[in-house]
Protein backbone atom coordinates (compact mmCIF):
# COMPACT_ATOMS: atom_id res chain seq x y z
CA UNK A 1 0.00 0.00 0.00
CA UNK A 2 1.36 3.33 -1.03
CA UNK A 3 1.84 5.94 1.64
CA UNK A 4 0.74 9.51 1.80
CA UNK A 5 -1.51 8.80 -1.36
CA UNK A 6 -5.57 8.84 -1.27
CA UNK A 7 -8.16 6.68 -3.46
CA UNK A 8 -8.11 8.38 -7.06
CA UNK A 9 -12.33 8.62 -7.39
CA UNK A 10 -12.98 12.43 -7.25
CA UNK A 11 -14.19 13.17 -3.58
CA UNK A 12 -13.14 9.75 -2.18
CA UNK A 13 -10.41 10.80 0.66
CA UNK A 14 -10.14 6.98 1.98
CA UNK A 15 -5.93 5.75 1.75
CA UNK A 16 -4.78 4.21 -1.40
CA UNK A 17 -5.32 0.72 -1.12
CA UNK A 18 -4.77 -0.58 -4.84
CA UNK A 19 -4.13 0.47 -8.50
CA UNK A 20 -5.22 3.73 -7.56
CA UNK A 21 -8.28 3.32 -5.69
CA UNK A 22 -8.80 2.66 -1.74
CA UNK A 23 -10.23 -0.64 -0.52
CA UNK A 24 -14.02 0.34 -1.24
CA UNK A 25 -13.48 1.15 -4.72
CA UNK A 26 -11.20 -1.35 -5.46
CA UNK A 27 -13.41 -3.79 -4.75
CA UNK A 28 -16.43 -1.98 -6.99
CA UNK A 29 -13.76 -2.16 -9.86
CA UNK A 30 -13.01 -6.00 -9.65
CA UNK A 31 -16.23 -6.22 -9.79
CA UNK A 32 -16.91 -4.83 -12.68
CA UNK A 33 -19.24 -1.82 -11.41
CA UNK A 34 -19.96 1.55 -12.15
CA UNK A 35 -17.58 3.45 -9.46
CA UNK A 36 -20.09 5.66 -6.81
CA UNK A 37 -19.74 7.33 -3.33
CA UNK A 38 -19.48 4.98 -0.96
CA UNK A 39 -21.88 4.82 1.73
CA UNK A 40 -20.62 6.81 4.42
CA UNK A 41 -20.95 4.85 7.75
CA UNK A 42 -23.35 6.23 10.30
CA UNK A 43 -22.00 6.26 13.76
CA UNK A 44 -24.21 4.50 16.61
CA UNK A 45 -25.61 7.81 17.94
CA UNK A 46 -26.83 8.34 14.12
CA UNK A 47 -28.51 5.06 13.59
CA UNK A 48 -30.12 4.96 16.92
CA UNK A 49 -31.72 8.46 16.09
CA UNK A 50 -32.35 7.29 12.40
CA UNK A 51 -34.36 4.12 13.78
CA UNK A 52 -36.34 5.45 16.32
CA UNK A 53 -39.91 6.72 16.17
CA UNK A 54 -40.14 9.50 18.93
CA UNK A 55 -44.17 10.20 18.04
CA UNK A 56 -45.47 8.44 21.03
CA UNK A 57 -44.75 8.83 25.14
CA UNK A 58 -42.48 5.10 24.46
CA UNK A 59 -40.17 5.59 21.84
CA UNK A 60 -40.15 2.95 19.44
CA UNK A 61 -37.58 1.14 17.86
CA UNK A 62 -38.26 0.21 14.27
CA UNK A 63 -35.67 -2.04 12.75
CA UNK A 64 -35.53 -5.86 14.05
CA UNK A 65 -36.47 -7.26 17.00
CA UNK A 66 -35.47 -10.85 18.86
CA UNK A 67 -38.59 -13.12 19.35
CA UNK A 68 -38.93 -11.23 22.66
CA UNK A 69 -39.86 -8.00 21.07
CA UNK A 70 -36.88 -5.97 21.90
CA UNK A 71 -34.94 -4.18 19.34
CA UNK A 72 -31.75 -5.25 17.92
CA UNK A 73 -28.35 -2.96 16.53
CA UNK A 74 -25.29 -4.09 15.12
CA UNK A 75 -21.79 -1.78 16.00
CA UNK A 76 -18.36 -3.37 15.01
CA UNK A 77 -19.58 -6.06 14.13
CA UNK A 78 -21.55 -7.65 16.73
CA UNK A 79 -25.20 -7.45 17.77
CA UNK A 80 -26.58 -5.38 20.66
CA UNK A 81 -29.92 -5.30 22.07
CA UNK A 82 -31.32 -1.48 21.00
CA UNK A 83 -32.67 -0.46 24.15
CA UNK A 84 -29.28 -1.09 26.07
CA UNK A 85 -26.88 0.94 23.36
CA UNK A 86 -29.70 3.56 23.94
CA UNK A 87 -29.17 3.81 27.54
CA UNK A 88 -25.65 3.09 27.67
CA UNK A 89 -25.15 6.21 25.50
CA UNK A 90 -27.55 7.86 27.74
CA UNK A 91 -26.24 7.70 31.20
CA UNK A 92 -23.12 5.55 30.71
CA UNK A 93 -22.31 1.86 31.26
CA UNK A 94 -25.32 -0.62 32.85
CA UNK A 95 -23.99 -1.52 36.19
CA UNK A 96 -22.42 -5.25 36.82
CA UNK A 97 -24.95 -7.65 37.44
CA UNK A 98 -27.69 -5.49 36.83
CA UNK A 99 -30.33 -5.95 33.98
CA UNK A 100 -32.28 -3.10 32.49
CA UNK A 101 -36.12 -3.07 33.33
CA UNK A 102 -38.47 -1.46 31.02
CA UNK A 103 -41.12 0.81 33.23
CA UNK A 104 -43.36 1.21 30.30
CA UNK A 105 -43.66 -2.62 29.72
CA UNK A 106 -42.84 -2.08 25.99
CA UNK A 107 -40.23 -4.25 24.98
CA UNK A 108 -39.41 -2.32 21.92
CA UNK A 109 -38.92 1.23 23.56
CA UNK A 110 -35.93 2.11 23.62
CA UNK A 111 -35.79 5.74 25.30
CA UNK A 112 -33.75 6.05 28.13
CA UNK A 113 -36.19 7.40 30.51
CA UNK A 114 -38.49 4.23 30.86
CA UNK A 115 -35.29 1.95 31.42
CA UNK A 116 -33.93 1.25 34.73
CA UNK A 117 -31.10 -0.58 36.33
CA UNK A 118 -32.89 -3.51 38.63
CA UNK A 119 -31.74 -7.27 39.68
CA UNK A 120 -33.03 -10.21 38.01
CA UNK A 121 -35.63 -9.83 41.30
CA UNK A 122 -36.43 -6.50 40.52
CA UNK A 123 -37.22 -6.81 36.96
CA UNK A 124 -39.63 -9.96 37.78
CA UNK A 125 -41.62 -7.78 40.43
CA UNK A 126 -42.32 -5.31 37.51
CA UNK A 127 -45.35 -6.27 35.58
CA UNK A 128 -48.10 -5.22 33.90
CA UNK A 129 -50.54 -7.90 35.59
CA UNK A 130 -51.40 -11.33 35.63
CA UNK A 131 -49.50 -13.44 32.69
CA UNK A 132 -50.98 -14.35 29.51
CA UNK A 133 -53.04 -17.50 29.85
CA UNK A 134 -53.73 -17.13 33.13
CA UNK A 135 -57.44 -17.79 33.66
CA UNK A 136 -57.93 -15.78 36.25
CA UNK A 137 -56.97 -12.70 34.78
CA UNK A 138 -55.55 -11.62 37.77
CA UNK A 139 -52.19 -11.33 39.00
CA UNK A 140 -51.51 -14.32 41.77
CA UNK A 141 -54.69 -15.37 41.76
CA UNK A 142 -55.65 -19.15 40.30
CA UNK A 143 -58.86 -20.88 41.24
CA UNK A 144 -59.10 -23.80 42.96
CA UNK A 145 -61.49 -26.86 41.71
CA UNK A 146 -61.14 -29.06 44.91
CA UNK A 147 -61.69 -26.37 47.18
CA UNK A 148 -63.96 -24.45 44.60
CA UNK A 149 -62.27 -21.24 46.14
CA UNK A 150 -59.94 -18.43 44.53
CA UNK A 151 -56.53 -18.98 45.50
CA UNK A 152 -53.47 -16.47 46.38
CA UNK A 153 -49.91 -16.66 45.97
CA UNK A 154 -47.05 -14.96 45.71
CA UNK A 155 -44.02 -15.84 43.82
CA UNK A 156 -40.74 -14.29 46.35
CA UNK A 157 -37.09 -14.96 45.64
CA UNK A 158 -37.73 -18.41 44.04
CA UNK A 159 -40.11 -19.70 46.68
CA UNK A 160 -44.05 -19.37 45.93
CA UNK A 161 -46.09 -18.27 49.10
CA UNK A 162 -50.02 -19.11 49.42
CA UNK A 163 -52.17 -17.09 51.10
CA UNK A 164 -54.97 -18.90 51.76
CA UNK A 165 -58.17 -19.65 49.88
CA UNK A 166 -61.28 -17.22 49.19
CA UNK A 167 -64.08 -17.40 48.30
CA UNK A 168 -64.45 -14.26 45.97
CA UNK A 169 -61.58 -13.49 43.06
CA UNK A 170 -61.75 -9.82 44.20
CA UNK A 171 -60.46 -11.14 47.96
CA UNK A 172 -58.11 -13.09 46.47
CA UNK A 173 -56.30 -10.41 44.54
CA UNK A 174 -56.31 -7.88 47.60
CA UNK A 175 -54.45 -11.13 49.22
CA UNK A 176 -51.95 -10.89 46.21
CA UNK A 177 -51.75 -7.46 45.79
CA UNK A 178 -50.84 -6.52 49.74
CA UNK A 179 -48.49 -9.22 49.96
CA UNK A 180 -46.57 -8.13 46.95
CA UNK A 181 -46.63 -4.49 48.76
CA UNK A 182 -45.12 -5.87 51.79
CA UNK A 183 -42.71 -8.11 49.95
CA UNK A 184 -41.48 -6.03 46.36
CA UNK A 185 -40.06 -3.13 45.96
CA UNK A 186 -40.58 -2.40 41.88
CA UNK A 187 -43.98 -3.73 41.55
CA UNK A 188 -45.04 -0.43 39.78
CA UNK A 189 -48.56 -1.62 38.67
CA UNK A 190 -49.63 -2.14 42.29
CA UNK A 191 -48.28 1.10 43.48
CA UNK A 192 -49.77 3.14 40.93
CA UNK A 193 -53.06 1.63 41.79
CA UNK A 194 -52.45 2.58 45.38
CA UNK A 195 -51.80 6.15 44.15
CA UNK A 196 -54.75 5.98 41.88
CA UNK A 197 -56.95 5.49 44.85
CA UNK A 198 -55.52 7.50 47.14
CA UNK A 199 -56.07 10.32 44.37
CA UNK A 200 -59.83 9.61 44.01
CA UNK A 201 -60.58 9.52 47.71
CA UNK A 202 -58.29 13.15 47.61
CA UNK A 203 -60.78 14.31 44.91
CA UNK A 204 -64.16 13.26 46.91
CA UNK A 205 -63.07 14.81 49.74
CA UNK A 206 -62.61 18.22 48.43
CA UNK A 207 -66.05 17.65 46.28
CA UNK A 208 -67.57 17.09 49.69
Amino acid sequence: MAKNKICAFDGCDKPHYARGYCDGHRQQQRRGKLLTPLRVEMTLVERMALYTDKTGDCWLWTRSRNKKGYGQIKDGGKTFLAHRAAYVLAYGPIPDGMELDHRCHNPGCVRPEHLRPVTNKQNGENRAGARSGSKSGVWGVAWNAASRKWTAQVRNNGRLIHLGRFATIEEAGAAAHAKRLELFSHNDTDREEIETAQRVIEAQKRAR
